[in-house]
């Protein structure tokens, strides 16, 4: 006997990597899951799906097993069903523990105030402070703009009267030359 027989391979063919991501997306709509193309781009990043990327002249494909896809297609059915049914609405997130009624509690009627939300009085009692210190801020930001205006109108005055001091003392010499260039032109 040969001793020299060949071992199967340790890898899947690449013959089970059949389905683009087109195929791969038609399967998840068959099964009432439906994805993106994009979606199935990113399970293959990802690794939940067995695939492999080759290139094309056009960019990069994925090639996916029909066996991945069945899997994913199952994990989603057992593991995520109120992910993906639309029709049932999910659950408001906001209590951190969930209220527990038994019988000595009466139910709430529609005449009782509505204590379902006691993080939202909380947030609003915050924004309300913030907005009460904003508005303190800005009336306090008017009366440093009042002041700073009042001080640019003194600055203002203070180089207009600099200006009338000086333009004697330099009006004189600019008339002067003023003068002076102005007497060759006018010699006739």
């Amino acid at each position: 006997m040969p001793s020299d027989l060949s071992r199967p391979a340790a890898t899947n063919p690449d013959s089970d990597y059949s389905l683009s991501i087109d195929d791969a997306a038609l399967r998840y709509e068959h099964a009432g899951h439906p994805r993106t193309p994009r979606s199935i781009q990113r399970y293959c990043a990802k690794g939940h799906l067995d695939c492999r990327r080759i290139d094309t002249q056009f960019g990069e494909k994925y090639l996916i097993t029909e066996a991945s896809v069945a899997k994913h297609i199952a994990y989603i059915e057992e593991v995520k069903p109120s992910a993906t049914i639309r029709d049932v609405s999910r659950q408001d997130a906001t209590n951190s523990q969930p209220e527990k009624l038994t019988p000595a509690q009466p139910a709430t009627t529609p005449d009782t105030p509505d204590l379902s939300r006691p993080v939202a009085s909380a947030y609003v009692e915050r924004l309300e402070s913030e907005n009460e210190f904003l508005r303190g801020q800005i009336a306090v930001k008017d009366t440093q703009i009042g002041d700073l205006t009042e001080r640019a109108r003194e600055t203002n005055h203070l180089i207009a009267g600099l200006q009338k001091m000086l333009t004697p003392l330099l009006g004189g010499s600019a008339r002067n030359d003023a003068q002076n260039t102005r007497e060759p032109t006018q010699g006739f």
